[in-house]
């Protein structure tokens, strides 16, 4: 009997892992109004009624979707962004992870998600909370390079933040004017292009910034 019951554990965990992958296929693939409970499930090869049953709805399903998705990019993105120690480091970091965002339908996963919280309270409350930790992963790693400096004190991390992060929304809505990617990515040429110039606003003032270990 609990050999039994062990595989019907199991048996629900592998259910529940295929439809969170389904939907988050779905949501990338044919957006917020095509995901549909018959649609994920099809795509899991499950019954349509798990959904409720596991999640409670499609729109938390849709969300533990967006969950993994955002676990498995923080712990990535963070160790790449980790490595950056100058502005034109950081340009680098975020046009490696616009393009793989993009390239993975994450932008568009979470901009169909937001878009639909524009009209659902109780999603939008949901998104807001989740857009959090990357407001602070932001504006935290622009502050560890450049606080303390003339461009730093300019341009506040937290503004820093809700740029990159309305930039990011914005790509996704652009896409269809901008369907070869050459306007989006200029505007990352051309941050990369500024980069290197701004130096002497990246040097940090006297007594400024987060101290290192050495200064402790």
């Amino acid at each position: 009997m609990a050999r039994s019951g062990g595989g019907v554990r199991r048996s629900s965990t592998e259910t529940k892992e295929r439809l969170i992958t389904a939907a988050g296929e779905i949501l990338r693939e044919e957006g917020y109004t095509g995901a549909s409970a018959r649609a994920i499930a099809t795509r899991a090869e499950a019954n349509s009624a798990l959904v409720f049953y596991h999640f409670g709805g499609v729109d938390q399903l849709l969300l533990a979707a967006l969950d993994r998705s955002s676990t498995e990019r923080m712990a990535m993105y963070r160790e790449l962004a980790g490595q950056a120690r100058t502005l034109e480091e950081l340009v680098e970091v975020a046009t490696r992870i616009y393009r793989t965002d993009l390239e993975r339908g994450y932008i568009a996963e979470f901009s169909e998600l937001v878009a639909a919280a524009v009209t659902e309270p109780e999603l939008r409350e949901e998104i807001n909370r989740r857009s959090q930790p990357w407001i602070d992963f932001i504006a935290g790693e622009w502050e560890r390079v450049l606080g303390g400096s003339p461009l730093g004190m300019l341009l506040p991390a937290r503004e820093v933040a809700y740029a990159a992060i309305a930039f990011y929304l914005g790509v996704n809505l652009f896409s269809v004017l901008d369907e070869d990617r050459s306007r989006t990515e200029a505007v990352f040429d051309l941050a990369g292009t500024l980069a290197p110039r701004a130096k002497l606003l990246t040097l940090r003032l006297p007594g400024r910034g987060a101290k290192t270990k050495e200064d402790q």
